[in-house]
């Protein structure tokens, strides 16, 4: 595509990001807990054990699930939840009704509520109607930190850590078939030192924060599916790429055939017998000829069904089990030898946003219409990337796909000091949360970048490099078709660090020459800037660079000259903008960020005149109100060629 065609297409789509974004109603009055749109909302739930309602067909992932979203039980600890039985009660007395998802300190800005608390909640139902061979899972997209659940008063597993999907199998011997089955959740908010993410980051949000699921599985069920689509060449045929793992949760072997539709192409997968309690995984290949190809001027999805298929009989019957539905888009993402990201062939040079998910009112547990408004105004921005410290929530990931917007999808390993990631058990679940974050996120085309941390110690040791190579070659197995990289805080005193950081595709450069003073004081001249990225681009020959980010706090009116300032911040992305503009080799540069949001009591993030705990950083006030640096980053972005020829 010409260059200057891709760009006309670029400002097409920002301006009909700002028709939507003007159609939007306003931030202090969308933040109510509405949940999701079609297929992903529950209708307000009346008495004690309703049935829960199903999701729509055409929303991402297994069928036959349905939301446990809506009206909950909720009630803090003290201290005495166990010893009281709040795990096996029937009794209601002492509950509050809540909303899941939801925060229970959404709006409290306390030090106890950084620190982190413990809280239950319940949820009563019926189930649907099914068969007697169905298996009942419950799914939850997000609960900040340890979770601890019964069901029926009858432990059924824990788990640790937010921002990832978990599931837990509901026992037959605890489950209900007809009247009221109660679900329990002990969340414990507090976070250790060895935790990913750890305390003081962002917001310690508690509770259910994403939504969650019901589902039923007849004898066998969906464990990951990754679509991967391959493309060597922007005229040439795709192949599509299956890497889907199948669960046998039976107590007899299960002998099944996979099959799939990808965008009306259709697709044999293959057949296996799987063990009782077992797993399988299919691994198949398609060609599409002549794809539409997904971009941020041309976001084109496909239709993706799979469907699993019980042999019931030794003369070729079988049963339909199981159904999944995804979008996929086809493009290539590659870094050239020469260090130059390429998007379908085309050098990329993106601008774009840095993501926490939080809201005044409802806190990390976001709504429908946040969602949508974040990604309409990273349009209305003209940028055409997002990246956030942890996994986004999957809908919103959703919307980035139909909308065009490149995802750095990263882990929350940030900053962990040098003596945890010595720890073996650190760097495992460190692993751990990265092959969660592909298994679970990879069929996305949006996400272009997967990153393994966030400014680790600068200058890396042996068990740093150690965890890098490792998770570099972890990423490339699970997905060979992305590049692998790391956010670092870009110091010039560091100088090159060529050795560690030799297995990296990707080195995103965390930028803020003028702003903080840095390590030896070597970022407060901001004119150091431009000699530093040429340095590091020598340093790192053959790996594409990237700004993963670079703002500045303002909060108040006052003169250019002074730290904290809105004349100051406009200077400073203009500065900023204006170097990269230079760099036609830099991958793109992402500001950070869209939203001001919450970080922790104290935080000044280098402001002389702070308003605690807010990033301030951000174009946006917490409050909605656009910033004047918001219309100079429009009128930069805007004007920036960011998909071009190679």
């Amino acid at each position: 595509m010409a260059l200057g065609t891709e760009h006309s297409r670029l400002l097409a789509v920002a301006a009909a990001a700002t028709a939507l974004l003007l159609s939007l109603p306003p931030a202090s009055g969308s933040d109510a807990p509405a949940r999701r749109g079609p297929g992903r909302v529950a209708a307000a739930q009346e008495g004690l054990a309703p049935t829960p309602q199903a999701v729509g067909q055409a929303s991402w992932g297994p069928a036959e699930r349905y939301e446990l979203g809506g009206s909950w039980l909720f009630r803090f600890d003290h201290g005495v939840g166990l010893s009281r039985g709040f795990q096996s009660s029937a009794s209601t007395a002492g509950w509050s009704p809540a909303t899941v998802p939801g925060a229970w300190n959404a709006t409290d800005q306390s030090v106890a509520s950084m620190t982190g608390t413990v809280a239950w909640y319940r949820k009563d139902f019926e189930l649907p109607a099914a068969g007697p061979e169905s298996t009942w899972i419950v799914r939850f997209e997000s609960v900040n930190n340890r979770v601890q659940a019964w069901l029926n008063g009858q432990p059924i597993g824990s788990h640790v850590g937010a921002y990832l999907p978990f599931e837990l199998a509901l026992p037959s011997s605890a489950l209900k078939a007809h009247g009221a089955n109660h679900l329990v959740l002990r969340v414990d908010s507090h976070r250790a030192a060895t935790d990913l993410p750890k305390v003081g980051l962002w917001w310690n949000y508690g509770g259910i924060l994403r939504t969650a699921y019901l589902q039923r599985v007849d004898r066998v069920g969906f464990a990951s599916v990754q679509v991967l689509p391959r493309l060597r060449c922007p005229t040439c045929d795709a192949t599509i790429e299956y890497r889907v793992m199948l669960r046998n949760y039976s107590p007899v072997a299960q002998n099944v055939r996979l099959g799939s539709n990808y965008g009306g192409v259709p697709v044999e997968l293959g057949t296996a017998g799987i063990p009782a309690g077992a797993t399988h995984t299919f691994i198949g290949h398609a060609t599409l000829a002549k794809p539409q190809l997904w971009s941020p001027a041309s976001p084109h999805l496909y239709d993706v069904a799979l469907d699993v298929a019980r042999q019931t009989g030794g003369s070729g019957e079988s049963a339909p089990v199981a159904h999944y539905f995804l979008r996929s888009g086809v493009r290539s993402i590659e870094v050239s030898p020469e260090g130059t990201l390429l998007l379908n062939g085309q050098r990329l040079s993106f601008r774009g946003v840095g993501l926490v998910e939080d809201s005044k009112q409802l806190g990390a547990a976001l709504n429908d219409t946040i969602e949508r408004r974040f990604i309409a105004q990273a349009r209305d921005l003209g940028a055409t990337a997002i990246r956030s410290q942890y996994p986004l929530d999957e809908h919103l990931e959703e919307l980035a796909d139909e909308n065009g917007l490149m995802l750095w999808s990263e882990i929350p390993v940030d900053k962990i000091p040098p003596r945890y990631l010595a720890m073996s058990s650190v760097r495992d679940r460190a692993l751990a949360k990265l092959r969660e974050n592909i298994l679970t996120n990879s069929s996305h085309p949006s996400i272009i970048v997967w990153s393994i941390a966030n400014e680790l110690d600068p200058r890396p040791d042996a068990a740093q490099g150690a965890y890098i190579s490792q998770a570099v070659s972890s990423a490339h197995a699970l997905d060979p078709t992305r590049p692998v990289g790391l956010a670092v805080a870009a110091y010039p005193s560091v100088g090159c660090q060529a050795r560690y950081y030799a297995p990296l595709d990707v080195v995103g450069l965390n930028d803020y020459f003028g702003w903080y003073p840095g390590p030896v004081g070597d970022l407060r001249n901001r004119n150091g800037l431009s000699r530093y990225l040429d340095a590091m681009r020598a340093c790192y020959r053959g790996k594409a660079l990237v700004v993963s980010e670079f703002g500045a706090e303002a909060n108040r009116r006052g003169p250019v000259g002074e730290h904290g300032t809105y004349a100051f911040q406009q200077d400073f992305v203009s500065f900023h903008l204006n170097v990269f503009a230079t760099k036609p080799w830099l991958g793109g540069a992402i500001y950070w960020a869209l939203q001001e949001f919450r970080v922790r009591p104290g935080w000044n993030g280098g402001n002389p005149r702070p308003t605690p705990p807010l990033h301030t950083k951000g174009l946006i006030s917490f409050s909605g109100a656009l910033k004047p640096a918001y219309y100079d980053v429009r009128n930069i972005y805007r004007a920036t060629t960011q998909l071009g020829p190679p």
